[in-house]
């Protein structure tokens, strides 16, 4: 009795040490298999979020065949299927299991992060082979309790002992076929993980990304052969050296304290399933650095603790090259913007300034003309005349920041400019103000030639070249370079320019540089540092962008403060010769025999002058101050010629203007005057019938030669 009380007992507590077993037993292994889950979430993020469904694809089902899933899924955080991978049925004893809940199906799940935002999420369904770990157990268990039940039943008789021992025998012999079945399955077992390492090392040797593994010493323990494409070391030099030769001074220093960072905090919370992406300067073999994103993880024991670092580092040299690219396109669309913005106030403000001009400019001229030599008033009405010319000069220059100011296009050779420039009262101006100034000139031979304004051009050659020589205030080197260019594919500076033919003109000082808050605004109008009313108005750099721009141009400026500056400006080349320019033509080859012309425009000032310029060169001139006036005028009466301005507000402007003349008159004569330049409107007007166009200010001479011509071209049809 005392034997079975004694042996009951034994059953009990090897019972209950068997269920404790096999509770520890399956909690770490469900720890286990949650991290392993976990694991796998961290290492797709990248591929997910870069919507990379075969690397995804392959890497899911490496991880279902080694960590025995029965399906593995993943899911857009908007619940969309991105992934899913299902193994082929149990068959077998595991079949047989399965059924009889031996072998149970354990759901488990792990969210996908990106840069600490969720982005998907992944769900597995694991079939546990802890059923033969369970058996081993039971039959040691066995194995025990018929050892004490044998030892008890020896007292009582050698014939049971016996009988005990042949039911040991076959038990045993039981246990030996089940260990040799064992070995055979964890052969197998070894073979598929090596077909799996092989599969996992194809995987990282032939992705662009560098693949990683560093103890917690940061020594590495393995590194993908793209290290070699991106930092010149091969694999085997960088395992042999340690990070902090790797990478530069201050992203080791950055990496250190963020992997210590991470290290106190998985501590203090005691969860290490955390990825890190930080950018890193890497160094190369040849000694130069490259920039890259490095996205790392903590590799998890068993024991919950962190065994090593798992991370993938990316190349991002064109990322940053291209957001580079991007900034210094929106800087240039933003000066542009500008530029604009300011051209048109100038424009605003030049029209009036035209109209106000006028009589200043143009009536010198008649009175002059009345005056004898010696009259004591020719000196004060030459003054004024000056005066006015220098006031015009800067309306032009708000016209040409304000792109409407080159209104002739010619064929031009940029070396006789600069030469013609050198050698003008305006140079030899500037070279008093500053005697230290050394000038030098390497003009290409045979250079070829341009299209364009010699006013505005010869204008953009004086302002640079007076820019650099208030730029040396102690003296040094000017250096005018000129040369054709041709460039393949555009190139990226202060300007993109364009792939074509180029003449290109250079300037370049020694003197005190540009910075680079400055060098964004040396364009704008009257950002200047120059002495007003001797050097400059502020608007030579202007003038030079409006330049360049309505001769579909560029400009490139280089500057290093201390060191001087350069300023490149491209203009396209033209294969064109160069015209020979009939003599100028004296005043008394442009009078008239009295004909009737008549001259339309809002201004009264304007009508005014035109009338009296008209009047001297011996033309009948009337006059309608709008484009209403002008019809009502010609219903009733025939001109020889009309003097139309564009722009008249309110009411019709030119365009409406001659479309009503036409229709009274269909082959009036007409001249187009505007103080802009040749508009879309001008030109329609233009093909419409009209012919001459003439800029305002009304000058004698050209009013005169205008006007002749057509005449001439009205009596020739």
């Amino acid at each position: 009795m005392m034997h079975k009380s004694v042996s009951l007992i034994t059953g009990v507590l090897l019972t209950i040490a068997f269920c404790t077993f096999i509770m520890i037993y399956e909690k770490r292994a469900m720890t286990t298999a949650q991290s392993r889950i976990d694991t796998h979430a961290r290492i797709i993020e990248d591929a997910m979020w870069n919507y990379n469904q075969q690397g995804v694809q392959e890497y899911l089902k490496l991880a279902a065949f080694s960590d025995h899933y029965e399906s593995l899924t993943v899911t857009h955080h908007n619940g969309d299927p991105f992934q899913e991978i299902h193994r082929e049925p149990a068959t077998g004893l595991d079949r047989l299991l399965m059924a009889v809940h031996l072998m149970p199906r354990v759901q488990l799940n792990a969210q996908v992060y990106h840069q600490g935002n969720i982005i998907g999420r992944m769900e597995a369904v694991w079939v546990p082979e802890t059923i033969y770990m369970h058996a081993y157990v039971f039959f040691a268990l066995v194995m025990v309790f018929v050892i004490m039940q044998l030892y008890l039943r020896l007292l009582k008789s050698n014939t049971r002992l016996e009988e005990r021992v042949k039911v040991r025998t076959a038990e045993l012999m039981a246990s030996n076929l089940e260990l040799k079945q064992e070995i055979e399955e964890r052969a197998r077992a070894e073979e598929a993980l090596r077909t799996s390492e092989q599969k996992h090392r194809l995987l990282s040797e032939n992705i662009h990304d560098i693949i990683w593994t560093m103890d917690l010493d940061l020594n590495y323990t393995y590194i993908s052969p793209a290290a070699t494409k991106v930092q010149g070391w091969e694999p085997v030099d960088l395992k042999t050296m340690t990070l902090e030769r790797s990478i530069t001074p201050a992203s080791f220093e950055k990496a250190s304290q963020i992997f210590a960072e991470q290290l106190t905090m998985g501590e203090r919370t005691g969860d290490y399933g955390r990825s890190t992406t930080m950018e890193l300067e890497l160094y190369r073999k040849d000694g130069s650095t490259v920039m890259s994103e490095v996205t790392a993880s903590f590799l998890v024991g068993e024991d919950g603790r962190p065994t090593g670092i798992l991370g993938v580092t990316r190349d991002i040299t064109e990322r940053r090259r291209a957001e580079k690219e991007k900034a210094a396109l929106r800087r240039q669309l933003e000066r542009s913007k500008k530029m604009e913005s300011l051209g048109l106030l100038a424009g605003g403000v030049a029209h009036d300034l035209n109209n106000v001009l006028s009589g200043i400019v143009s009536y010198p001229d008649l009175l002059l003309m009345d005056l004898p030599v010696d009259d004591a008033m020719r000196a004060p009405i030459e003054t004024i005349k000056e005066s006015g010319q220098k006031a015009a000069t800067i309306v032009q220059d708000l016209l040409t920041l304000a792109r409407r100011g080159v209104s002739t296009s010619e064929v031009l050779n940029l070396n006789s400019l600069i030469e013609d420039q050198l050698r003008s009262a305006e140079h030899q101006k500037l070279l008093t103000y500053y005697p230290d100034i050394r000038f030098s000139l390497k003009l290409e031979a045979d250079l070829p030639n341009i299209k364009g304004s010699s006013v505005h051009l010869n204008k953009t050659i004086m302002n640079l070249v007076s820019n650099a020589a208030e730029a040396q205030p102690n003296g040094g080197e000017i250096i005018v370079t000129t040369e054709s260019v041709y460039m393949d594919q555009a190139i990226r500076g202060y300007d993109t320019v364009k792939a074509g033919e180029y003449v290109r003109l250079r300037v370049k000082d020694e003197g005190e540089g540009i910075s680079e808050t400055d060098l964004n605004h040396i364009f704008e109008p009257f950002y200047t540092k120059k002495k007003m009313g001797r050097s400059g108005t502020g608007l030579g750099l202007a003038v030079v962008w409006g330049t360049v721009q309505d001769h579909d141009g560029y400009i490139d400026v280089h500057s290093i403060q201390g060191e001087g500056t350069v300023f490149d400006l491209y203009f396209p080349l033209s294969r064109d010769a160069v015209e020979k320019k009939d003599p100028r033509i004296n005043l008394a080859a442009i009078q008239g025999s009295g004909e009737t012309i008549l001259v339309v425009d809002d201004m009264e000032s304007q009508r005014k002058i035109a009338s009296h310029l008209l009047q001297r060169l011996n033309y009948t001139a009337h006059t309608a101050d709008s484009g209403e006036a002008a019809i009502a005028y010609l219903k009733d009466h025939t001109v020889d010629l009309v003097i139309l301005d564009m722009i008249m507000d309110p009411g019709m402007d030119g365009l409406d203007t001659w479309c009503r003349i036409i229709e009274l008159h269909p082959k009036q004569r007409a001249i187009i005057a505007s103080g802009y330049a040749e508009t879309d409107k001008v030109r329609t007007v233009q093909r419409l019938g009209a012919g001459e166009y003439l800029k305002k200010p009304y000058m004698i001479d050209s009013l005169g030669k205008a006007v002749k011509k057509a005449l001439a071209g009205a009596h020739s049809g």
